[in-house]
C-alpha cells in the first residue's frame, strides 16, 4: 500500500474539519425539503426560511452555478435544490428558463427577480420618510404662502416659495421638519426626520421667488414648509440576508408611524449606519434588556441576561443611522430594545 505523506494527511484532516464545522454552523430545518420551486410573491427571506433555521446563513451554503448567467438572481419558477458537497449542505438553482423551448435567444428582466424583502412595505415607507440634517433644511427654499394670501394650500393649488432655485430643478418635494433622531447613549444628533407633505412643480420664477403648482398633497401645505429636490434612493432588491461583517451594538431609535412598539414587517430606525460598517442586507438580532432583580439569598441586586425576541434586516443606510424591517418577533419590539449580530 502506498504511504500518504504526513502533509497531505494533515491537509485532508483540516478540510474534513472545516466541512464538519460548516455543517454544524449551518442548521437546516427539520424535515427540510430536497427542492423548492420559487413562486411569484416569494422573498429571499421566505425561501431561506424553508431550508434554514437561521435565514441570514443563506450565503454560507449558496452555490453559485457559473454556467448560469447572473446565478445570484432567482426568478419565479426556478428550482432551489439542496445537495451535499463533501458532506456540506449546498443550495443550487436550476432555471425554469433553462428548458429549451425554442432555438431563439431568451432574455430575462432583472426586475422579475425575487426581492430579499417585501418591497411594497419598504417602498411605501421610503416614499414618505426622509432623513436630512439641520443645515440642509435651513438652506432649502420654503413656502411663502398661497395665492390670494391663503395660509394653507392643497391639491392643484398654486403657492409662492422663496429660496435658492439655481439647481434648475422643476420638481420639488415638500417637507415639514419632524423629530430629531438622537443617539440614546451619546446624545449625538444622527439626523432629522423630514415629514413628506407633498410635491410641487415650478410654473414661473422671478429672482428668488417661484410660483409653484401642487402636483401631490399628502396633507395641508403650510407656510415655512421646506422644498427639497428629490434624492436618488435606489433600493437594492437583490441583496442577500447575512450577518454583519463587523460587530454591531445598537438599539431601536424609533418605531415609524408614531407608535412606541412594533411587530413583524414594521419599520424601525437604528442608531448605527455606514460609518459603523452597517450595510443593506445585514441581519440583526433583537433583544430585550435583562431586568434587574433582587437576589434575596445573597442580598444583592442582579442583572438578568438579555432575552432575544426577534430578527430584523437592514434595508437602507445613512452615514449615522439606518432603517430596518422586523422579520421575526416573538414579542412586541419597543424603543430602546437592543440590536446585535445574530
Amino acid at each position: 500500500m502506498k504511504k500518504i505523506p504526513f502533509a497531505t494527511t494533515l491537509i485532508m484532516a483540516m478540510l474534513l474539519s472545516i466541512s464538519s464545522v460548516m455543517a454544524e454552523a449551518v442548521l437546516l430545518n427539520k424535515n427540510v425539503p430536497d427542492q423548492y420551486v420559487v413562486k411569484r410573491g416569494d422573498t429571499l427571506w421566505d425561501i431561506s426560511g424553508v431550508f434554514l433555521q437561521d435565514p441570514w446563513m443563506w450565503p454560507e451554503i449558496w452555490h453559485a452555478n457559473q454556467q448560469i448567467e447572473n446565478p445570484h438572481l432567482i426568478y419565479p419558477g426556478d428550482t432551489i435544490t439542496l445537495v451535499y458537497i463533501d458532506g456540506v449542505p449546498q443550495l443550487v438553482v436550476k432555471r425554469s428558463r433553462d428548458l429549451k423551448l425554442s432555438p431563439e435567444i431568451r432574455s430575462m428582466d432583472h426586475a422579475e427577480a425575487i426581492s430579499a424583502l417585501p418591497l411594497e412595505v419598504i417602498d411605501n415607507f421610503l416614499s414618505k420618510t426622509r432623513v436630512t440634517d439641520d443645515a440642509t433644511l435651513r438652506s432649502a427654499p420654503y413656502v411663502l404662502g398661497g395665492t390670494e394670501r391663503r395660509i394653507l394650500v392643497g391639491m392643484k393649488d398654486d403657492f409662492y416659495a422663496r429660496g435658492d432655485f439655481t439647481a434648475n430643478r422643476l420638481n420639488y418635494g415638500i417637507y415639514r421638519r419632524g423629530d430629531p433622531y438622537l443617539d440614546p447613549e451619546t446624545g449625538e444628533l444622527l439626523g432629522i426626520r423630514a415629514v413628506d407633505v407633498g410635491a410641487a412643480k415650478i410654473k414661473a420664477l422671478k429672482d428668488d421667488i417661484a410660483t409653484m403648482g401642487v402636483s401631490r398633497a399628502a396633507g395641508e401645505i403650510r407656510i415655512k414648509d421646506r422644498l427639497l429636490v428629490s434624492e436618488e434612493r435606489t433600493l437594492a432588491s437583490i441583496f442577500y440576508p447575512r450577518a454583519p461583517e463587523t460587530e454591531i451594538k445598537a438599539s431601536v431609535l424609533n418605531v415609524e408611524d408614531g407608535v412606541r412598539n412594533a411587530g413583524a414587517l414594521d419599520v424601525v430606525a437604528i442608531n448605527r449606519g455606514n460609518r459603523d460598517g452597517l450595510q443593506a442586507g445585514d441581519t440583526l438580532a433583537i433583544s430585550k434588556r435583562g431586568d434587574i432583580t433582587k437576589d434575596r439569598v445573597a442580598n444583592q441586586r442582579v442583572q438578568l441576561p438579555d432575552e432575544r425576541i426577534g430578527l430584523l434586516m437592514v434595508f437602507y443606510t445613512y452615514e449615522k443611522m439606518s432603517f430596518g424591517l422586523i422579520m421575526e418577533a416573538d414579542r412586541q419590539v419597543d424603543i430602546g430594545d437592543l440590536l446585535s449580530n445574530p
